[in-house]
């Protein structure tokens, strides 16, 4: 049986190396560490990145038994959606309208029950005042409150943070994020040649193209009238600063380009899309390098001991995808009420 890791992290390269061999290492986990953090698995942390794994090996040596015995998994939430995502075996979930729909029906959900929202004001500053409370800085206005739950990123909120937050504005600066551009195409009169969820690319293959998701295979209802055949291609990440400091100009033609290239070589849709959609989400997904996890217990050890006001959520900590910030936006609320809301 292979011995398990000696240190108190690794990176997901060097775990996988070790544990599954170096074609896996550089094929599938460098694919899988580019379609979920657009990172280089030679720089993401297996603790952080892959908690369960890391648990598994440290808790049975054995990554299979580790995970068929539960390992590193956190408790499993009781609700009738979550029954109903276990019984029907879901893999992926979206909203008819698209996943904008979500942020909409929060904040109506929210208005409906006098929650105040500034929606375009973007908090310019954060000041602690003598009786503990916060002044929060909005530009041209302020507004004060007991208690804050900041889901911005660690980055952004360490730049807003007063001098007597110093150390831990250090520790959140230094959780860094990589920008991704989303290109969306359909073709009419069009088929894909396979059938799935869609594909990674390898970064020995191309750096460039994270992968593509078969839009229309996983939810034909949101194909339109008439229907097209729906992809996206998802282009940069870590690999997108190189592109930068090489002085290549980020523009919207030239990830069209890309794309459509990438179909084309991928999954022979060689013809012009009758729609194309390019966005380039800057500093959209943190990354969660080696050591990440000292670095959360360092912030977390900073807000007990000053009894700071203020409750980190969001992707920046424990969980990039959709999932995970739900959950985290319910953790930090349960923390900061102390009970778990019914409504």
């Amino acid at each position: 049986m292979t011995p398990r890791g000696k240190e108190p992290d690794e990176t997901v390269h060097s775990f996988a190396q070790r544990r599954l061999g170096p074609e896996v290492a550089s094929l599938a986990i460098d694919s899988l560490c580019r379609g979920v953090f657009a990172g280089n698995s030679r720089e993401l942390s297996v603790r952080s990145c892959f908690p369960s794994l890391f648990q598994a090996e440290q808790t049975h040596r054995s990554i299979l038994l580790g995970l068929l015995l539960g390992a590193g998994q956190s408790p499993q939430l009781d609700s009738s959606l979550v029954h109903q995502a276990r019984a029907e075996r879901w893999s992926q979930w979206s909203l008819r309208g698209g996943l904008e729909m979500l942020p909409q029906a929060l904040h109506n959900h929210l208005t409906s029950k006098g929650v105040t929202v500034f929606r375009g004001q973007p908090v310019c500053g954060l000041s602690l005042q003598p009786e503990g409370r916060w002044k929060v800085s909005l530009g041209d206005s302020s507004l004060e409150a007991d208690h804050i739950i900041s889901a911005i990123p660690a980055a952004v909120l360490s730049k807003l943070l007063p001098a007597e937050a110093a150390p831990l504005a250090h520790v959140l600066g230094t959780i860094t994020a990589v920008s991704v551009a989303v290109v969306n195409l359909q073709y009419q009169g069009a088929c894909l040649p396979v059938q799935g969820f869609g594909h990674l690319v390898p970064s020995s293959e191309d750096p460039t193209v994270l992968g593509v998701v078969y839009d229309s295979i996983a939810f034909p209802e949101q194909d339109g009238n008439p229907p097209g055949l729906r992809v996206t291609v998802m282009l940069g990440g870590y690999w997108l600063q190189k592109l930068e400091a090489n002085g290549c100009e980020l523009s919207p033609e030239l990830f069209k380009q890309q794309a459509q290239e990438a179909v084309a070589t991928h999954l022979g849709l060689k013809k012009q899309p009758s729609h194309c959609l390019v966005h380039l989400h800057k500093n959209c997904i943190p990354q969660y390098t080696l050591g990440h996890w000292q670095k959360l217990e360092s912030a977390m050890q900073f807000l007990t001991t000053q009894r700071l006001p203020l409750t980190l959520a969001g992707a920046s900590y424990e969980g990039v995808a959709v999932n995970d910030c739900i959950e985290s936006g319910r953790q930090a609320a349960v923390a900061v009420l102390g009970t778990e809301s019914s409504s």
